[in-house]
């Protein structure tokens, strides 16, 4: 097969349908912002009678105050408890009520946290009135309404998720409940109660339990990234440290939204059967109700150049692994596409090389990838590597012949037929995402977010368009260095003792 002629003609058909969607979306997609700042998307997709949208509020984890990580991801918790309206069967009663809860649990944690001089019979007095006053807050809770609400009203795939750059809530409706989402998602937006915020805590702690404290890898990746990060917020743990989480506070999630929850802060995007002209009259009665405030200051750490290379190595009785990563800049750099090429290459398909080499050929990797921006793109990240051997293998293969490839990246040219598969793929990946409500609805908020107009979607192929040989050279050459490699493996412990060995003689 003619690999190379095949690929050119794919991606000219891909780059001609991009072209004439860019001008369709532009027809069919209104941007307002709102007095209060919020930005508000509506893209017209009249193909079934639903509607899909994605709520992106721009801070995530990496937000967290220091000595409260995992605070995002608790909020997000949060958002699903209702508002001063929905989950309460008398506000105006439980408000007090939470007060009071938030007194008692701070006595009662001050006590706890006394390293000299803590007082056994008071604590356990402060805990008695502390768990009465939640008991007494319970009674005016209606769990789950929120929820039970939005989902006997047509709502798919409820969700939302904490990233370290970001945190998102969305689902799908039938475009008939559209004023009724709006009035759900502003509130719980602008009006959220932290109700049960302490039994949600709870929650959280066990996830936490079960993605790191039980999982050899989650705590692995963990130890990775606080290793690899010196200055900046990525190198904590993105769901919290357990101590941190075990001592938030429901008054500090209330600063935390009043902090990063403003409009200005927000970019709402509705895709489907919708029409501006009849929609965005609706989203602004309600977002508008939205208080303002500032937009939160832009992070002013920067993580330190590394110089030396660092590890982490993990000796357990589990399935070995290993990883290495590689800082690089954030999403605005100019090789940002350049990245997406080498991970393209490096992973994407059985003719990637890192599965043919290290899977098909050599056969001493289970599975082998390479992926870029982690753990976030909003700042600095990493390019990361990791593979898992196959019994008899060892990390220490993986990380040889890992390197072996990078190093083919700052020596070699990549051939015409990688360089012209990554392009057409990541045009076809793009349009992909643009093939339905929920995916189009993420990529326009997204994008409006990160560069302040989500057309710059479309800009992106042309970046990619521009990516050459020389510049996968160059920029492998320029980050693929022992001083900016941080590793990390898990070294497999053999549980059966070793005997003694035999000195020979008597005594």
């Amino acid at each position: 097969m003619r690999v190379v002629p095949y690929f050119i003609g794919l991606g000219l058909l891909v780059s001609s349908v991009w072209a004439q969607d860019l001008a369709s979306f532009e027809k069919r997609t209104t941007v307002k912002v709102l007095p209060n700042g919020l930005t508000l998307i509506v893209c017209e997709r009249p193909e079934a009678p639903v509607f899909s949208f994605y709520t992106l509020v721009d801070a995530g984890s990496a937000d967290d105050p220091q000595g409260a990580s995992g605070l995002a991801h608790m909020f997000e918790h949060m958002a699903f408890k209702g508002t001063n309206e929905v989950g309460t069967t008398n506000y105006a009663a439980e408000k007090i009520a939470l007060a009071k809860v938030e007194v008692a649990y701070a006595a009662f944690n001050a006590e706890q946290r006394k390293l000299v001089g803590q007082d056994a019979k008071k604590l356990e007095q402060l805990q008695k009135t502390y768990e009465a006053a939640v008991a007494a807050a319970g009674k005016y809770v209606i769990p789950n309404q929120f929820s039970e609400i939005a989902e006997q009203n047509g709502a798919v795939n409820l969700n939302a998720s904490t990233g370290e750059d970001s945190t998102q809530y969305f689902w799908s409706m039938p475009s008939n409940r559209l004023e009724l989402w709006a009035y759900l998602e502003s509130g719980r937006i602008g009006h959220p109660v932290e109700r049960e915020f302490y039994k949600e805590r709870d929650v959280v702690q066990e996830e936490r339990r079960m993605r790191n404290d039980s999982s050899p890898t989650g705590r692995m990746v963990e130890q990775f990234l606080a290793t690899a990060y010196t200055a900046h917020p990525y190198g904590r743990s993105g769901v919290g440290w357990e101590s941190e989480i075990s001592q938030v506070t429901a008054t500090e999630a209330a600063a935390f939204h009043k902090k990063y929850y403003v409009p200005s802060n927000i970019v709402v995007a509705v895709v489907g059967d919708v029409k501006a002209s009849e929609t965005m009259p609706v989203l602004t009665k309600y977002f508008s109700t939205i208080p303002a405030g500032p937009k939160p200051e832009p992070m002013t750490t920067i993580e330190p150049k590394q110089f030396a290379e660092k590890s982490v190595v993990i000796t357990e009785q589990t399935q070995p692994f290993y990883i290495e990563g590689y800082h690089r800049p954030d999403y605005r750099d100019p090789d940002d596409a350049v990245y997406d090429a080498i991970t393209d290459i490096f992973s994407n398909g059985r003719t990637a090389r890192l599965y043919r080499s290290l899977v098909r050929d050599q056969r001493i990797a289970a599975a082998a990838e390479g992926f870029s921006g982690f753990p976030g793109v909003k700042y600095p990240g990493l390019f990361a590597v990791y593979a898992v051997p196959l019994p008899g293998h060892t990390p220490e293969e993986m990380r040889t012949a890992i390197q072996k490839e990078l190093e083919r990246l700052k020596t070699e040219d990549i051939s015409d037929a990688e360089l012209e598969r990554y392009k057409t793929r990541n045009k076809a990946d793009l349009l992909r995402g643009l093939a339905d409500n929920e995916g189009l609805a993420h990529q326009l908020a997204e994008y409006q977010t990160r560069f302040g107009d989500w057309r710059e979607l479309f800009n992106q192929l042309k970046k990619v368009d521009a990516v050459n040989k020389a510049d996968v050279r160059r920029v492998a050459n320029k980050i693929f260095v022992a001083g900016n490699r941080t590793s990390a493996r898990i070294e497999f412990a053999d549980a059966k003792p070793k005997a003694a060995k035999s000195t020979g003689g008597g005594e």
